[in-house]
């Protein structure tokens, strides 16, 4: 089946600054793909491309089998976008604005429904100028999704939400997906990625740094599992000819043991079998945050 999003050798710069270096992906139909990485990595100049907000340099770049750069009308048209800097005027009402975005198309969805989902009916009339950051934000997701778009673009979707509602949203954007429309979302949250993404390109100066599923990524690149328990003064010299372990260790009466695969449950089974159930038995597994920062090497900014 050929991808809903092709990006072929992408390369946008501003004067002596190269944002975007050789990008090359595509996005399969109903995927969320995600763009993480730190702040000026080229995330937001990638999706800005996408949708032809900006002119790309060199490469080649589809959306819905459309050119972003020289048909943008018409794939406005299919697409929903939340910028991570937008704005209305003031005095525009929450109903105005959705009523607003919804005549543009001719097949728009229920506007009152979408207001009740990102939990705006207490506020329908309410000037934009007075609402708080979230509900803002709340509000430009939801004009995003006014139009029914096949493609939706999601740049910072949650930044300014309480982690209540970042997690309601989440649930929201899975609904998106499953309501058959594909997903793009630029996040600097972790735990957002790992969660929502079916897979995602890590990016950094501009260049794609790892492709591939969340839980592929931290297995290749950050695959170490560690347990740890208290076990006084027993010989554990038997723990080092476990399969998949690599490290084993003692600071006093505790051990830690490293290393990848199953070795977790492999420990567990053989203390167990050797007569041992530590009460403080407790294993950590690697996260996405640890492939961001052996790739990286630096922390997300905010």
């Amino acid at each position: 089946m050929k991808p809903v999003i092709e990006v072929e050798h992408l390369r946008k710069g501003y004067a002596s600054v190269v944002a975007v270096d050789d990008v090359s992906f595509s996005v399969a139909d109903g995927e969320i793909f995600g763009l993480l990485g730190p702040n000026g990595a080229g995330k937001t100049t990638t999706v800005e491309c996408l949708q032809g907000l900006r002119r790309a340099d060199g490469g080649h770049l589809q959306v819905l089998g459309i050119d972003p750069q020289s048909q943008a009308g018409q794939l406005r048209a299919l697409m929903g976008s939340q910028l991570q800097e937008s704005a209305l005027p003031d005095r525009i009402k929450v109903w105005e604005a959705l009523d607003l975005f919804a005549s543009f198309s001719p097949h728009s969805a229920d506007w009152p429904t979408l207001m009740e989902q990102w939990g705006l009916s207490a506020k329908r009339n309410a000037s934009f100028s007075s609402l708080s950051g979230g509900q803002r934000q709340r509000l430009f997701i939801a004009l995003a999704l006014v139009n029914r778009p096949k493609v939706v673009f999601l740049d910072e979707m949650t930044a300014g939400l309480d982690p209540g509602a970042r997690r309601g949203a989440w649930e929201l954007i899975r609904g998106i997906r499953d309501g058959g429309a594909t997903v793009v979302l630029v996040t600097h949250f972790m735990d957002e990625a790992e969660n929502l993404c079916d897979r995602l390109a890590i990016v950094d100066h501009g260049r794609i740094a790892a492709l591939g599923t969340p839980r592929d990524l931290i297995t290749e690149y950050a695959g170490e599992v560690r347990v740890t328990f208290s076990a006084g003064e027993a010989d554990l010299s038997w723990l080092a000819e476990i399969p998949h372990v690599r490290q084993v260790k003692r600071r006093g009466p505790v051990v830690e043991v490293a290393g990848d695969g199953p070795m977790a449950v492999l420990v567990a089974g053989g203390l167990v079998q050797h007569g041992m159930t530590p009460a403080d038995l407790r294993t950590e597994q690697s996260t996405l945050e640890d492939v961001f920062l052996k790739l990286t090497g630096s922390g997300m900014g905010n």
